[in-house]
């Protein structure tokens, strides 16, 4: 039977399939569910800088009005400057998470601001992380910003962040840059340990009827796969980072296909919450089964044979191949 184990971002992993950041780190019995059917890490859902400085405004405002409106307020309200809401519930969560299960646990940062990233990477490292995740989720409206300044800024945060621990960090990207591989080099001589391929903007619908945005949760399917295979494909011969694939893996042939790529690990997320947390064994078993047939001792050993390096035709990652399959579209 092939050996699964596999390492990433420096740690040891009994498997290469990974619990992605999603509400089912909410609740330890299912992630622990999950580690008992061969999970081997899991990455907390993101704690966003923004909401909880939302939260804190909205607090404030609250007690401030009242003690504006209300002389004898001040008796029984505490002042604005000492009501805080920060990450202490997951902060909570993270050690819940660590008492459960025995398998690397990652929190996952995502900040809008330098000194928010490092301030709450201290307090993650402090409370027990494994690793660090930061998802660079930025929406640019600015027609007066460029992307080389929104680059610019997304590494500022990354060496600020990798400068104030020393746990490993991994990077989870969104698709929306000119070059890939060159980013993701910037971001290795950053100081990353990793990079996931890729985030999933959340991207809002329209409600025709309502006249209003549709915000409801669109789960990933198996067609989100090729787009992660072909970055992963192009990044696998040219950093020395961990790779890991977030989005479109729904079965154990959907991970195979990551990892001839490139992948280290492959992220779970919509397939569990589809199929549950023992989906993962289900998953695990497929991609055994696959190995096995294909005669590879290990999965490290099918590790990027089909990369941009090593495919028997390196131009069906190129632009070369566009034309081809356009023949064959019958």
């Amino acid at each position: 039977m092939a050996d699964l184990t596999t390492s990433w971002l420096g740690l040891t992993l009994r498997s290469p399939i990974v619990v992605a950041a999603s509400p089912l780190s909410r609740d330890p019995e299912a992630i622990a569910a999950a580690v008992a059917s061969g999970a081997g890490a899991v990455v907390m859902h993101s704690l966003f800088e923004e909401q909880l400085a939302h939260e804190q405004m909205a607090a404030h405002r609250f007690l401030d009005a009242r003690t504006d409106l209300d002389a004898e307020a001040r008796s029984f309200l505490p002042a604005s400057e000492v009501f805080a809401i920060d990450a202490g519930p997951y902060l909570a969560e993270l050690d819940r998470l660590r008492r459960r299960v025995d398998v690397p646990i990652l929190a996952s940062l995502n900040g809008t601001t330098p000194g928010g990233w490092t301030s709450y990477a201290k307090r993650l490292e402090s409370a027990g992380a494994d690793a660090l995740e930061l998802n660079l989720y930025e929406v640019a409206t600015s027609p007066d910003e460029t992307g080389a300044a929104v680059e610019e800024r997304q590494l500022d945060v990354v060496r600020s962040v990798v400068g104030c621990v020393r746990l490993p960090v991994t990077v989870k990207l969104s698709p929306f840059y000119a070059s890939v591989p060159s980013f993701v080099r910037r971001l290795e001589q950053a100081g990353a340990r990793g990079v996931a391929v890729f985030n999933r903007f959340y991207q809002p619908d329209i409600a025709l009827d309502e006249l209003d945005v549709d915000r409801r949760l669109v789960l990933s399917t198996p067609a989100e796969l090729p787009l992660r295979l072909h970055a992963l494909a192009l990044l696998s011969p040219t950093v020395s980072l961990s790779l890991s694939c977030a989005g479109g893996v729904h079965s154990g042939l959907d991970a195979a296909k990551a990892i001839l790529c490139g992948a280290h690990a492959v992220q779970l997320a919509s397939a569990l919450l589809l199929h549950g947390p023992g989906h993962v064994g289900v998953v695990l078993a497929e991609l055994t089964r696959w190995l096995d047939e294909k005669g590879y001792r290990s999965s490290a050993e099918a590790r990027g044979v089909l990369d941009l390096s090593s495919a028997p035709d390196p131009h069906a990652w190129e632009r070369l191949n566009y034309a081809r399959m356009l023949d064959g579209w019958r």
